[in-house]
């Protein structure tokens, strides 16, 4: 279990590309080097944070990484500034407490926690496909509120989910397209396309 102290935390947001998710922001590190995407209330039993999180009618999606959580609000919910407030002064509270923010052992047997990390058994395409994800891609889309994990390569096409604010986000099939693919076929020629696996 990831324990946090009881440091003074101070919680920030920041605007994502996609308009139905914001990015909250701490001053601590919440799931060092990694993320773990909700994508409803059913999967959240690793995480009691997004349990609670999922208590407020207008949470539709909880996305977790190194600092941050990113939330998408449910379509009815009318405008960020209204419920921004409550969740800031929610997660600030849960921090100071010391909340449990994942449980490494229940993430494991719901294999949701996704990681660009190279294995061992990787061959020498899969390998230089998950560097530059962990090297280029990874701390772009981590400014925007999202992550991009790697799922198989078979035959020149690489295989991505997208998470937190890069999921449904309009732009992100832009991303996708011309700035991941393009950068990978540049870098690895084995690549030819770059496909989102739907969620």
């Amino acid at each position: 279990m990831i324990k946090t102290g009881n440091a003074i935390v101070s919680i920030y947001t920041e605007m994502t590309p996609n308009p139905e998710t914001m990015k909250f922001v701490a001053n601590k590190l919440l799931y060092p080097g990694k993320s773990i995407d909700f994508q409803d209330e059913t999967t959240s039993a690793p995480s009691p944070l997004a349990k609670e999180l999922f208590s407020f009618p207008f949470i539709k999606s909880v996305f977790i990484a190194s600092n941050f959580v990113t939330l998408t609000k449910t379509n009815d919910t009318e405008d960020w500034q209204d419920v921004i407030p409550t969740i800031k002064q929610f997660l600030k509270d849960y921090l100071e407490n010391g909340g449990v923010i994942v449980n490494e052992e229940e993430a494991a047997k719901y294999k949701l926690e996704a990681s660009n990390a190279v294995a061992a058994d990787d061959d020498d395409v899969v390998k230089r496909v998950k560097e530059l994800l962990e090297n280029y891609v990874k701390p772009a889309v981590e400014m925007d509120g999202g992550a991009i994990q790697f799922r198989s390569y078979n035959s020149g096409v690489v295989n991505l989910m997208l998470q937190g604010s890069c999921s449904g986000c309009p732009s992100s099939m832009v991303t996708l397209k011309a700035g991941i693919e393009g950068m990978m076929k540049r870098m690895i020629p084995e690549v030819k396309e770059v496909v989102a696996e739907a969620e």
